[in-house]
């Protein structure tokens, strides 16, 4: 059977959106988000920026009849500061000199139609973590770069993905030439599947998708 896929407007939107999430793995994200909705359960997001990615869960959610959570401190991570490769000077606050992509990703959504179907929690990943108590259908971390963010949204989520739900690892870089882009994202991906949790779906890209199958983590 073929894997669900967009419609074209919303490929269309994805495409438009600011973010770094290329087209195919777009896709694959949008399979395994269709598939996870199957569960009834929500579908969470930790790594928001503008929205690129949460269009994608929105409609996917929506087909589901479920909701999608996007989580952002909507600040930036590390790689997106001043003085780095990835930061945008139009995400900065002009007031207060901060970035904030909490307006983009609204408008992101706006435009793309899906503002109802997304859960916005603006906050930092292990705050949230703490008090959360809902089983989730799907899991897909794409937050900080360093080995403690990505860890602590490892250790703050995973544990929620429910039997047969899916967990999602973006910038996947088996090469340590690309340490501060995704080695910490790797030696995530290493530890889940050493947990004995999970179990690899499909690799396309950087972007690796795993089954909770056990119970451990």
């Amino acid at each position: 059977m073929a894997a669900a896929a967009p419609k074209p407007e919303i490929l269309v939107a994805f495409e438009a959106a600011k973010g770094f999430m290329p087209v195919d793995e777009g896709l694959a994200l949008y399979a395994a988000a269709v598939e996870a909705g199957a569960l009834g359960l929500p579908l969470l997001e930790v790594g928001t920026y503008c929205g690129r990615s949460a269009i994608l869960l929105a409609d996917a959610a929506r087909e589901g009849g479920v909701t999608a959570l996007t989580l952002d401190h909507h600040r930036g991570s590390e790689e997106q500061q001043p003085g780095w490769d990835y930061h945008d000077p139009e995400t900065v606050d002009p007031e207060i000199g901060l970035m904030d992509t909490l307006p983009t990703f609204r408008r992101t959504l706006h435009r793309a139609g899906l503002e109802e179907h997304v859960v916005a929690l603006v906050g930092r990943s292990p705050q949230i973590a703490k008090f959360w108590g809902t089983p989730l259908g799907l899991v897909f971390i794409d937050g900080g770069h360093t080995d403690e963010h990505a860890n602590a949204d490892y250790e703050g989520w995973a544990p929620h993905v429910a039997e047969g739900g899916l967990l999602l690892i973006h910038d996947v870089f088996p090469d340590p030439k690309d340490e501060f882009t995704g080695q910490a994202p790797y030696r995530v991906y290493l530890r889940a599947l050493g947990s004995g949790a999970f179990t690899e779906v499909s690799v396309t890209d950087s972007l690796r998708v795993l089954r909770r199958t056990g119970a451990g983590i």
